[in-house]
Order: structure tokens, then C-alpha cells, then sequence
């Protein structure tokens, strides 16, 4: 992993300040341990000093980074001080380390240059998952999901996602994943006076009856339409947050419910994975 520019690497420490499962050992060659051909070791050891900075609860004596970075104490020492005069960490009083604030202001310049319909074709073409199917990306006007990215698949879905489409949240994927992310109170304000629109007969007739559905989509963190949007189609849809924690859009996937349960939760994964890498990309983390 070498960084281009600044945004690049400001993006890094979005993800790596919000995933506590990356690990510094990750940036390393995967086929022999090595460090990539060409890079610069003094900048992977400084990245492991702030990763390791990133995933701990409390500040870190510089014998705690030793123990756990395995690198010399004294060229540990000279990587931390280098880190505090950058601002990207910061000592303590009590002479131990964490990130510093200037973390913060690439992080931010980050947020401000990126875009999540671009990040979404861009993960999209990353993930190599989906094959066939439709694959969309939406936000919450209302009670409407309004598609602002979308890949149409090779399966006869009998449906032809388009940028700008408009469908009921209360019967899409992506629209019960952002749903699910408000507080109960306020989706029956969303829906007080309002008729469930039905697309099927699967589709939900009574306002509980969602409300149940969303109830089960926070503990799961995905949201399924069985068969609500159009009889015979199946679709699994996630949330993706940004840095505040906030729902800002969700992903979906489209599917024919006759694949069968393989299928189904090979598609459930891909699509948790593609929102998780969204939120990532996007300052927040997956709430899986």
C-alpha cells in the first residue's frame, strides 16, 4: 500500500481509525511477508506505529509499541518522536503515545474530495462478486429510495435499475436497511397519515408489520425484499455510514428468488462486504 497523495493517505487513516480488525502486518506482501518492491520500510513502520495507536483504548508506553510492533526500542523511539512532530501522534503527560490531532485534518480533506457514487463504482469493479446480478445504490428522500448508482445485471429480473429511479422504501432493500437506522418513533412519523403503497402482495400492507421488519433488520444488519418489489426477485440491501455513525445511503443487491439458499447468503455476504468497504471509504464503520 503506497500513497499518491495526501487524500490517499488521509483515506487510509479514515479506514484504519474505524477498523479495528486491520492490522499493520496487512500492508505487507502476502505471498512472502515482504515489503513491496520499491517502498520505503522507515514509512511501513511509521504506518504500524499509528495503526497500532489507532486500534488501542488507551495511550501507549513506547515499552507496550515495542512489545507489540516487535521493531528495535530505539529506532520505535526515533518513529514516535518523528509522529509527534507531525502531529500525527501526540505524547502524554505520562510519556505515552496516541494518535495526534493532525489525523483529524486529513481525514477531513479526505471527506471533502469523496464522492460515494464514485467509491461505489469503484468498489463495485473491486469486489469481482457480482457476476450477474443488479446492484444498486440509494438514499432516503422521504419515503421514497431514490437510486443514485446502479449496475443492471444479466439476470432477468423483469426490472431496469436507472440513476434517479424511485421506488417505496418500505418495499426495497435499500430503502428497510436506511429505515432501519432511525428510531422507531421517528419511521412512524415518516409514515403517520400515510398508505403503505403494495407492489406485490408480499409487499407490507400494515405500517406494524414494518416496523416489526425493521426491528429484525437492526439485529441482522441487513434488510431483505422478499418478493416486494416484484414477485419472483429477491434482494438484499446494507446501510453505509460516514464518520458521524449517520445512514447516508445503502446498497443492495438483486437476485432470483428461485437460486436457492446458497446463493442467497453468498449474495448477503457480498453485499455486507461492499457496504462495509463504502463505509470505510466514507470515514464511518460497518455496524455489523
Amino acid at each position: 500500500m503506497l500513497f499518491t497523495d495526501v487524500n490517499e493517505f488521509a483515506g487510509w487513516m479514515v479506514w484504519m481509525s474505524t477498523d479495528n480488525n486491520f492490522c499493520g502486518a496487512a500492508i505487507l506482501d502476502r505471498d512472502n511477508g515482504r515489503l513491496p518492491k520499491g517502498s520505503v520500510p522507515a514509512i511501513f513502520k511509521a504506518v504500524q506505529v499509528l495503526d497500532t495507536l489507532a486500534v488501542a483504548r488507551e495511550p501507549l508506553s513506547l515499552a507496550t509499541l515495542t512489545q507489540r510492533l516487535g521493531l528495535p526500542k530505539s529506532s520505535l523511539l526515533s518513529l514516535c518522536n518523528s509522529l509527534c512532530e507531525t502531529g500525527l501522534a501526540r505524547r502524554t503527560e505520562r510519556g505515552n503515545y496516541e494518535l495526534g490531532n493532525r489525523v483529524l485534518d486529513f481525514a477531513n480533506a479526505y471527506l471533502r474530495t469523496t464522492d460515494i457514487t464514485k467509491e461505489f463504482v469503484h468498489a463495485w469493479d473491486e469486489m469481482h462478486e457480482f457476476h450477474d446480478e443488479g446492484v444498486v445504490l440509494a438514499v432516503l428522500d422521504g419515503t421514497d429510495a431514490v437510486y443514485v448508482g446502479c449496475r443492471n445485471g444479466r439476470l432477468p429480473l423483469g426490472v431496469s435499475y436507472r440513476i434517479g429511479m424511485r421506488m417505496p422504501a418500505c418495499c426495497t432493500a435499500t430503502g428497510k436497511a436506511l429505515l432501519s437506522t432511525l428510531p422507531e418513533a421517528q419511521v412512524k412519523l415518516l409514515y403517520r397519515g400515510v398508505t403503505l403503497p403494495s407492489l406485490t402482495p408480499s409487499s407490507h400492507a400494515k405500517l406494524k408489520s414494518l416496523i416489526d421488519d425493521l426491528a429484525g433488520i437492526r439485529l441482522r444488519g441487513y434488510a431483505v425484499d422478499d418478493e416486494e418489489t416484484r414477485e419472483g426477485m429477491y434482494c438484499i440491501g446494507a446501510p453505509v455510514f460516514d464518520a458521524g455513525g449517520h445512514a447516508i445511503a445503502a446498497v443492495a443487491v438483486s437476485l432470483l428468488k428461485a437460486e436457492g439458499d446458497s446463493k442467497r447468503r453468498q449474495m448477503t455476504d457480498a453485499v455486507q462486504n461492499l457496504a462495509d468497504v463504502l463505509s470505510r471509504r466514507m470515514g464511518g464503520s460497518s455496524r455489523r
